[in-house]
């Protein structure tokens, strides 16, 4: 099947190699943002971690006193153009992984737009002292008619670019050459027992499709929350009996793997990523939570499932997990400094609090 593919995926990467030619060589055109722009984006189609890794820069950008906005498509919405999030929006208005940035972050500029130069637009039409003095643009990196300052690319430690090949034999955007755009590179999701010998056997396979720096990321788990008013607080009791697994994310392994390793027995409903619950499914998880003591579910899936009309009995039962991502020491330090370093020195003050 992947070789009766492969004709498909090079008429799909000359495409996409055509059209980044023309942006290179300003036939097709570029708009700055007007303030510093931090793009978080891949190569691969979903599943690289990008909205942890936009909230770890929106936690350290705020922490310099910076008005920070995040820009995103808001997948999953159900709306077109402009909106601005609210702690109040909904999954169907704004997208589920805007509205969770929103309510973790709720003095930060949340905004979803098709056309990330429209949205840039509007976000700095904000009165003065209100506008945005740093955007991030979330999964913009084939979005080029858009300029940003500084762009992270992502590629998933179990999945690297390097690894792949384009749609639809693969799960590339674009060709790896792509890579080459990108001011550094973070490879996602890692292990804990990544040892410095696996490290550089991974930067040099990227070396050989970008100069670029290589930091590698982990995911850390936080502690359970209540789903809604009527949940209690989470008790390690609740693992120790059938726990139901709910998932719609576009790479749910690693998650289901570490309930499955904890639990004593488990159970899992797994949907596409940005799933839109039918009112069969809600029957259907409903149905399955009378078997367990508890349903655990990430944080990118509750704020879906906080808008449905879901029974008492599940709601009491109902858990997500938030997630953060971390750097080793050695790296997060240099990490940072990239990132203000470079938002220092093209602020329209030219400096950072």
């Amino acid at each position: 099947m992947l070789r009766l593919l492969l004709p498909l995926s090079w008429m799909y990467a000359a495409v996409m190699g055509i059209r980044n030619m023309l942006f290179d060589l300003g036939v097709l055109e570029q708009t700055p943002c007007g303030v510093p722009a931090i793009c978080v984006g891949n190569l691969a189609v979903g599943g690289t971690g990008k909205t942890p890794h936009t909230e770890y820069l929106l936690r350290l950008l705020g922490e310099q006193g910076l008005r920070t906005a995040m820009l995103s498509r808001g997948y999953g919405r159900l709306t077109n153009g402009f909106r601005e999030a609210t702690v109040a929006s909904t999954g169907v208005v704004v997208g589920d992984e805007p509205l969770q940035v929103k309510q973790k972050f709720p003095d930060t500029r949340v905004a979803v737009c098709e056309s990330r130069v429209e949205g840039c637009e509007r976000l700095l039409q904000m009165p003065a002292g209100t506008e945005p003095q740093v955007i991030v643009l979330d999964d913009a990196y084939q979005h080029r008619y858009i300029k940003a300052g500084l762009y992270l690319l992502l590629t998933d430690y179990s999945n690297l670019f390097t690894d792949d090949c384009v749609l639809p034999a693969g799960r590339l955007r674009e060709s790896r050459s792509g890579a080459k755009r990108a001011d550094a590179i973070i490879v996602t999701k890692c292990p804990e027992t990544l040892d410095e010998e696996e490290r550089e056997g991974i930067k040099r396979k990227i070396a050989c499709y970008s100069p670029a720096p290589v930091f590698f990321s982990f995911v850390g788990y936080g502690a359970l929350q209540p789903g809604f008013a009527e949940t209690p607080k989470w008790q390690s009791a609740y693992g120790e009996g059938r726990v139901l697994i709910v998932c719609g994310i576009a790479r749910p392994e690693p998650f289901i793997a570490r309930w499955q390793g904890q639990a004593k027995e488990t159970s899992v409903l797994r949907y596409p990523d940005h799933h839109a619950f039918t009112p069969e499914e809600i029957r259907q998880m409903a149905e399955a939570a009378q078997e367990a003591n508890c349903i655990v579910t990430t944080e990118k899936d509750m704020m879906r499932l906080k808008a449905l009309p879901l029974p008492l009995e599940m709601k009491k039962k109902l858990y997500y997990q938030p997630i953060e991502i971390t750097f080793s020491n050695s790296e997060k330090q240099k990490f940072n400094n990239l990132i203000l370093n470079y938002v220092a020195s093209h602020s329209r003050n030219r400096r950072v609090d």
